[in-house]
């Protein structure tokens, strides 16, 4: 069971680090759900992990015709439910494969309060969190990664105790505010999918290569001998 005081880690990381394409996926999503650090984004991934291999053993035991496995189905389905991962009527099992981490970053508390507008970006949702500044039902939440469930956004809002409840507070984002921010975005969004497209229309660029001049080798002068010089004459004194 372990001691209490050290609780077991709920993430797990990938087995191989270095993966360019996979490390520029995880920084974009830390960037668009405003995460701390990748251990709440590999939190997300492992939760949905479990998911899909409950979901792929409990398809496996209905096939051999085992009574528990369907009670079991309907526990599972029942949970994503309530976690607003799924429809509450008519999902099956194949739908809890078909879930990725997106959905599970998307009921976070921190993501919930940007969503409806009482934060002007991920980041600030993460502080009014963290600062006390948040309630559902009336009771102060802090924790940024807790998973909003089915039929409780309608009761998040400022806590009656924070100063942000007054709407003149200079914090809180005015309604135009958050208009204008929201198409700001829009455009900026659009504009990097351009870009991402120009770029996936042809080979990357290379710089041109040197034409290859070839040649020849100098021919060999050959030296003429210089003539020898006659030996000076000794005068007879």
């Amino acid at each position: 069971m372990g001691d209490p005081k050290f609780s077991r880690r709920k993430y797990e990381t990938p087995a191989k680090p270095w993966q360019g394409e996979r490390i520029k996926a995880e920084n974009e999503l830390l960037q668009k759900y405003g995460l701390k650090n990748k251990r709440e984004l590999w939190t997300a991934q492992s939760l949905v992990r479990r998911f899909r291999a409950q979901s792929r053993e409990l398809q496996a035991r209905q096939r051999t015709g085992d009574p528990q496995a369907q009670r079991e189905t309907d526990e599972l389905l029942g949970r994503c439910g309530r976690m607003a991962l799924l429809p509450a009527d008519g999902a099956t099992l194949n739908d809890v494969l078909a879930l990725n981490t997106e959905a599970v970053l998307a009921r976070r508390l921190q993501t919930i309060v940007y969503r409806k507008g009482l934060a002007f970006t991920p980041k600030q949702a993460r502080q009014i969190i963290v600062h006390g500044h948040a309630s559902l039902d009336g009771r102060k939440v802090t924790i940024p990664g807790y998973l909003v469930k089915r039929g409780e956004e309608e009761q998040i809002d400022y806590h009656m105790t924070s100063p942000l409840t007054d709407d003149m507070h200079p914090t809180r984002p005015k309604p135009e505010e958050l208009e204008r921010k929201r198409i700001s975005d829009a455009a900026k969004a659009e504009a990097r999918a351009l870009r991402a497209n120009e770029r996936g229309r042809g080979p990357p660029m290379r710089r041109p290569r040197r034409p290859r001049v070839e040649t020849k080798p100098a021919a060999k002068v050959e030296k003429t001998p210089e003539p020898a010089k006659p030996a000076a004459e000794k005068t007879e004194g």
